[in-house]
């Protein structure tokens, strides 16, 4: 506004100066230039600056001032009689107009008008301008705001895998509304401070981003809990690393679910802290399909109740193992192989093989007249060995054969 009001004022004063030069006779009569140009005082709005300026130059231009001196009568004096004698001539003279330009004006004034944006630059100028990239309104990849976002750089540089959060419903727009020292720093040295390791953070935030937008008062509360539960920092530690999303849940869900596992296998306390220590993902998954496998296990396997509780807690992997899988390894071992239940239960790991690989071997020991699996008749050989030993020494200590007879074998298959 102040440089409208100062542009304003020097047109004011060149239409002035203009008439004064071209009819000196008729502004003689206004005491100064000053004087005619305070009828400018109030400023107008942008819209009415040219009506305005035709209006004050027909003012002037008409010798509209108020003469210096008038008569009672209402008759004005001669312009000539309102001038002391000895400056008369003077100060009628016109007065030589400066050589006005645009430049000398800018220089006295105290605000530089803006730069227009077609204002015409050199190469040179162009050269040094430097766009800033342009963050994208939507985007199917965090790749595209690494560069915008200081938490996402700094989450890439502790191992966050960010091509597999995005993936996560969700989660690319949970981490791009984190500011790393306000959210995620604490929730960082929680972390380790439960056991994570600095070299699993990265591992363990691609798993479950989720946890860095929980209230860490929340977090706390439920390591307090497994604390309670007797749960030692090492083996909290442990699940924690194992079972990513264990933290999500609520002290009410975590009860939930040591609750049902101790009531429908029929554990005590310790054996099912030990249950879900060596695999606390049952803490965190569904609960359906280990009913499923427990009625699989009773109604269509024919194990009884504390045998079922046996192989659980030997190989917890079968409660949540898929149930075509479980029934065709059972039918495999019970059914051809002739193991019965009993063994079966003492060897539940044979559960976690795969069949391939016990079809295998009990055939190459079946050529070799060696497949014996009860431990009342000599050559025992127990199903442990049958599927946990390494193909040389399977061969070697069990099938008393060379690893080229068993590969020549395979091929005849």
């Amino acid at each position: 506004m102040a440089l409208w009001a100062r542009q304003v004022s020097r047109w004011c004063w060149l239409l002035q100066s203009a008439r004064a030069a071209e009819f000196p006779g008729r502004l003689s009569g206004c005491s100064s230039t000053t004087q005619a140009c305070r009828w400018f005082t109030p400023l107008p709005s942008r819209n009415d600056v040219l009506p305005w300026r035709w209006q004050a130059y027909r003012s002037v231009s008409l010798g509209s001032c108020s003469p210096a001196g008038s008569a009672e009568d209402g008759s004005f004096s001669s312009p000539e009689n309102t001038l002391p004698s000895p400056v008369k001539q003077e100060q009628v003279t016109a007065e030589t107009l400066p050589d006005l330009n645009a430049k000398i004006l800018y220089e006295d004034w105290d605000d530089i008008p803006p730069s227009s944006a077609l204002e015409e630059i050199s190469e040179e100028e162009a050269v040094q301008i430097i766009a800033e990239p342009i963050l994208p309104l939507q985007s199917s990849t965090l790749r595209d705001y690494v560069d915008h976002s200081e938490t996402l750089a700094k989450l890439v540089h502790l191992g966050v895998d960010l091509s597999q959060v995005e993936k996560r419903q969700k989660a690319g727009q949970i981490l791009l509304t984190l500011d790393f020292e306000k959210d995620i720093r604490k929730i960082l040295l929680f972390l380790k401070d439960v056991g994570v390791e600095d070299n699993q953070l990265g591992p363990f935030l691609t798993k479950n981003p989720y946890i860095l937008a929980e209230d860490l008062e929340a977090l706390e509360t439920r390591v307090a809990y497994l604390k309670s539960k007797k749960f030692g920092k090492a083996e909290i530690a442990q699940m924690v690393s194992r079972a990513p999303y264990l933290l999500l849940f609520s002290v009410e869900r975590l009860d939930n679910r040591l609750g049902f596992f101790k009531n429908e296998l029929g554990l005590s306390v310790k054996k099912t802290k030990d249950l879900v220590i060596r695999l606390p993902r049952l803490l965190t998954g569904k609960l359906e399909p280990v009913k499923e496998n427990l009625q699989v296990c009773q109604i269509e396997l024919g194990f009884q109740r504390n045998e079922i509780q046996e192989i659980a807690f030997k190989t917890p992997k079968i409660l949540t193992a898929s149930k075509k899988r479980l029934k065709q390894t059972f039918d495999y071992l019970h059914n051809i192989m002739g193991i019965p239940h009993h063994m079966l239960t003492r060897f539940p790991q044979v559960f976690n093989s795969k069949l391939l690989r016990i079809k295998e071997r009990h055939m190459f020991l079946t050529f070799l007249g060696r497949a014996q699996y009860d431990p009342a008749q000599p050559s025992y050989i127990s199903l442990d060995q049958l599927v946990s030993l390494p193909d040389e020494v399977f061969c070697t200590e069990i099938a008393k054969a060379s690893i080229k007879d068993f590969e020549k074998f395979l091929k005849t298959l």
